[in-house]
């Protein structure tokens, strides 16, 4: 008996939630996805989250019609309400073996969820971060881009259970910080904003993009480089932040305590006029 259509799911514009094995995303992840909050019907920081989509499509040689995906999107978002649309666009079936299918017929899934229930303490009083073992490997051809090869940050979240730390410190291969498991990382080292620079590893997120352009905006250049472990733990005050939930004050890693600080609640401030 053929499965149920899913109500909350499309594929390639139809509902249902089956998909071919042949698929590459499936075989291979051999596409790319952006998880997108809707508010009141529309979909939050939408340019920056296709933006993203672009870039990664170009990488990955991915004929996107982002025309035809974005309408797809928004009509999805009015349905949604408030909630999350999770977009995976793969390179479609093939048959066996890593050649490219010439020309590639796209998968695209959409799935629509309610809104997570992360709790309110997390952004009122921060969090703690668990310092991950798993390493991010060295990669510069798909640093940045949310590709759907994601193995890293899935054995990294397997690290801990405990729910006094909300978020996991992953490092490159050198022990330098570079992100979170599902987030990026931003510390204040010597009165300005630092973060990761994303030129080997890991994944460019849309509020840290949004952030980086306001705050230029502003006069106040965010300085993208390599910062290691001990300058982590020197620096004033610590957020990561995405394009879901926002910004989250880092109270606590390993033996290292920080306030909420002043700087980072004004760049809290910002994130939550954006994404309600």
């Amino acid at each position: 008996m053929a499965a149920p259509a899913a109500t909350d799911c499309l594929v390639n514009g139809v509902p249902t939630s089956l998909v071919s094995v042949r698929d590459r995303g499936l075989a291979y992840g051999d596409g790319l996805f952006e998880t997108i909050l809707v508010r009141r019907g529309s979909p939050t920081l939408v340019d920056y989250h296709f933006r993203r989509l672009a870039r990664g499509a170009q990488i990955l040689r991915l004929p996107l019609d982002q025309a035809l995906i974005r309408s797809e999107v928004e009509q999805l978002g009015k349905q949604v309400g408030d909630g999350l649309i999770k977009l995976i666009v793969t390179r479609g079936e093939s048959q066996r073996g890593y050649a490219m299918p010439q020309p590639p017929q796209l998968t695209r899934i959409l799935q629509s969820s309610p809104l997570p229930a992360y709790p309110s303490r997390h952004a009122e009083q921060g969090i703690r971060l668990y310092s991950c073992a798993t390493r991010l490997g060295n990669q510069p051809l798909l640093a940045g881009i949310k590709h759907l090869n994601r193995l890293e940050q899935v054995l990294a979240r397997s690290e801990w259970q405990d729910a006094a730390c909300a978020e996991g410190l992953v490092c490159d291969l050198e022990g330098n910080p570079v992100e979170g498991t599902m987030s990026n990382l931003f510390i204040r080292l010597n009165d300005r904003w630092v973060t990761p620079v994303l030129d080997q590893c890991g994944v460019q997120g849309v509020m840290r993009d949004f952030l980086i352009d306001h705050l230029d905006d502003q006069g106040e250049a965010v300085v993208q480089r390599t910062i290691s472990h001990d300058e982590l733990l020197s620096s004033t005050e610590v957020f990561c932040c995405n394009s879901v939930f926002g910004v989250w004050p880092v109270v606590a890693l390993e033996g290292k305590q920080w306030p909420a600080g002043p700087h980072t609640r004004v760049i809290q401030t910002l994130a939550k006029q954006v994404l309600s």
